[in-house]
């Protein structure tokens, strides 16, 4: 799980590279990847682009970071913890998923979902769900 969640500390520093155009590549990169976009058609420049994309990896990077931080708590709390993180996970792919379709980077699904199975495979096959909280 701390490898998890350092895999999306880094995706949160990958998007926030986006801020500048001296360190946007990756981001760059990564639009054109997951939206088929034509080399160089994705505009960073665009009024508030650069902001939500930097905006987001900062979101990104806190999200893996309080999850990391919190490991211990959710392990010592046991099933509640380990099911309200994962319904909050459920809910992000849900939402994320159906907006990247919406906007026309449904790729972006693969990913996510990649990122989803190496949350929850490990989980359940540990058994913290069905454990009673301590």
């Amino acid at each position: 799980m701390t490898l998890w969640c350092w895999s999306v500390v880094l995706f949160g520093v990958i998007l926030m590279s986006g801020s500048f155009p001296a360190t946007d590549g990756l981001v760059r990169w990564l639009y054109e990847v997951l939206g088929g976009l034509p080399p160089g058609s994705f505009d960073l420049e665009a009024a508030g682009l650069r902001f939500s994309v930097a905006l987001m990896g900062a979101v990104t990077l806190g999200w893996g970071a309080t999850i990391l931080l919190l490991l211990p708590a959710i392990h010592a709390t046991g099933a509640p913890a380990w099911r309200g993180l994962t319904i909050a996970l459920v809910i992000w792919y849900a939402v994320d998923g159906a907006l990247s379709v919406a906007t026309g980077f449904a790729l972006n699904i693969v990913p996510n979902t990649v990122l989803a199975t190496t949350y929850l495979v490990p989980l359940l096959a540990s058994g913290a769900l069905k454990a009673p909280g301590r």
